[in-house]
């Protein structure tokens, strides 16, 4: 169902409010630059920093810029089971084709409270879900024997993958199925990801760099994995530098002296200091994205 490289949409900007021009043309820029699709107003498209009227505008524009010639993965995810249950609703709502779920942030749901969130968010509406499991933000882990047990139902039908432990594409193919779609939510091993049953990646650099991106995943998925790891290599420090601070940070300053958007994020997030500036700045010379 999904499988490439999914930009994790940054959220740009002017003055403090949405720069829906700017947004817009993103999208078209993804298209153009072969992106398999987009997922807006994930944490990389400062979530936690919308309000929910922003929220759903974002996903709303994002679909209508897209026009049905990429999905839309719309981040829907909170620690509050009502609140994600709106967003997903009004995600199937404006036309996006799955939803983003997180694991639920700061409260600790158990296993148990897991497969009680995902099951109400799947009988809310019948938009697919895609799990987000990042234990390094949400500080909950959803084990591979939990997403079995979630991958029963119809409707859940993917992972974003952002453990780092690439042993868990192995188990989850066998808690999960085959046919149970896992992406990475890891740039710096989407290539290896992919080498052992993983299908794609939700990516922060594709924000800077989709064709590379795009590029690594094709490789992946026609089975040249030498070429894979040349372009891989290629990208690596740029990986390296936009997740030196908060990764949506290093994408926007990325995407600043790209000329794509403003460098501009919200409080409590800050611009990025000097020091990564010129990580940043190496690593887009790298890549040959810069000068």
């Amino acid at each position: 169902m999904f499988k490439g490289s999914f930009p994790a949409l940054v959220t740009p900007f002017k003055n403090g409010e949405l720069d829906l021009e700017t947004l817009k043309k993103l999208v078209e820029w993804h298209i153009g630059e072969g992106s398999s699709g987009l997922v807006p107003v994930g944490t990389t498209g400062e979530s936690p920093t919308l309000t929910h009227e922003e929220h759903e505008t974002v996903v709303e524009e994002v679909v209508r810029a897209a026009a049905g010639r990429i999905p839309v993965i719309a981040g829907a995810g909170s620690n509050n089971t009502l609140e994600s249950m709106r967003f997903m609703q009004h995600a199937e709502k404006v036309g996006a084709a799955a939803a983003l779920v997180v694991t639920p942030y700061y409260n600790k749901p158990t296993q148990r409270g897991l497969i009680a969130h995902y099951t109400a968010l799947h009988d809310c509406c019948e938009l697919p879900i895609v799990i987000y499991n990042i234990p390094g933000r949400s500080v909950i882990d959803m084990t591979p024997a939990t997403m079995g047990e979630l991958a029963k139902l119809p409707r859940i039908v993917a992972v974003k993958d952002a453990t780092g432990d690439l042993a868990r594409v192995c188990q989850q193919r066998i808690t999960c199925g085959k046919d149970f779609v896992q992406l990475t939510g890891e740039d710096a091993t989407a290539h290896a990801f992919n080498a052992i049953g993983g299908q794609g990646v939700i990516s922060v650099t594709a924000n800077v760099a989709p064709k590379l991106v795009a590029q690594v995943q094709a490789a992946t998925q026609a089975g040249d994995f030498a070429t894979a790891l040349e372009l891989q290599d290629k990208l690596m420090p740029l990986h390296q530098a936009i997740f030196t601070e908060p990764g949506l940070v290093g994408a926007k300053y990325a995407m600043s002296k790209l000329g794509l958007c403003s460098e501009e994020v919200r409080s409590p997030l800050t611009s990025l200091s000097d020091e990564t500036k010129v990580l940043v700045d190496d690593g887009l010379r790298f890549a040959g994205l810069m000068n």
